[in-house]
């Protein structure tokens, strides 16, 4: 008896549906689908969810000085004449950022080797390159997701049946974040 449900499938297209399955659950909230895939999905999303509420926490703010180049009204960078050569201006710019401790960081990349990235394209522009933006699944789980659930002890998801499918009578779910 195997740990898992194969779905009827070879182990790399398994692999690509419940990884897909799972980014979209996060990514959305909610997905319709069947029941045997939404008990694997359930194990995964759970388990990444568990780790960033345990994760949530584990960073530090840092001030950081950095060079910015000076732009002017058109949005195109300030040049200057020195000894005879064009050179661009910069400014000093001060910023705070979040630096991730160690234990965070891997949490961080075991989900990224994980998830997919996410897409995202603006309604009034849809089918054009220009833009879209890549949405970090990892940070809406450290910054969305994670807070939600702090004084949750596990099941974050639900899985509720809507009923057979009408093509082959699968039994169809929707399992969402609670």
């Amino acid at each position: 008896m195997s740990g898992y449900r194969k779905l009827g499938r070879t182990s790399d297209q398994r692999k690509a549906l419940l990884r897909n399955q799972v980014t979209n659950l996060l990514y959305n909230g909610k997905i319709r689908t069947t029941e045997a895939k939404a008990k694997e999905i359930r194990k995964i999303a759970e388990g990444m969810i568990a780790l960033a509420v345990k994760e949530k926490d584990n960073f530090e703010t840092v001030t950081v000085k950095g060079k910015v180049a000076r732009k002017d009204k058109d949005g195109n960078k300030v040049k200057e004449v020195v000894d005879g050569k064009k050179v661009t201006v910069y400014d000093e710019v001060e910023k705070t950022i979040k630096k991730d401790s160690a234990t965070r960081l891997h949490a961080r990349r075991q989900m990224l080797k994980y998830l997919y990235t996410v897409t995202e394209v603006p309604a009034e522009v849809a089918g054009r390159k220009k833009n879209t933006k890549t949405v970090d699944i990892t940070d809406k789980l450290f910054e969305e997701i994670a807070p939600k659930y702090v004084s949750r002890n596990g099941g974050y998801t639900r899985i509720v049946k809507i009923g057979p499918r009408k093509g082959d009578a699968a039994m169809e779910v929707l399992i969402e974040l609670v």
